[in-house]
């Protein structure tokens, strides 16, 4: 677990070191995960502790957002006078994704339709 944990924090500091290095205008941790995805595509596989690691953050990741939920009630008089931004965002973002959820599906569907049957 020990070593899953150092190369998960191991891809996000190297994405946040590229991210301020070339000054992208994304975060750190998204290109640390695309790269953690890129590594284990040429891998070929999903080493076991990453796994075993992962499925335990997962199921923990409530605990993960504490931090995030008390910044937000700290600034809480901030989004009482600029909340406007936040329901456009908070709206446009869940139908964003609903969209993109249902044309993916969708997709899928007509992929698994159209995929060649197996002959045994």
């Amino acid at each position: 677990m020990l070593y899953a944990l150092a190369a998960l924090f191991t891809f996000q500091l190297v994405g946040e070191a590229l991210v301020r290095f070339f000054q992208l205008p994304f975060p750190g941790a998204l290109l640390g995960a695309l790269l953690l995805l890129l590594g284990l595509l040429i891998y070929g596989r999903l080493p076991q502790a990453l796994e075993q690691t992962s499925q335990t953050l997962l199921q923990n990741m409530m605990l993960l957002f504490i931090p995030t939920i008390a910044g937000v009630m700290l600034h809480f008089d901030r989004i009482a006078r600029e909340w406007q931004p936040f329901l456009v965002a908070g709206v446009a973002g869940a139908a964003i994704t609903f969209l993109v959820t249902g044309f993916t599906f969708k997709w899928m569907l007509a992929r698994e339709k159209n995929a060649p049957k197996d002959a045994s």
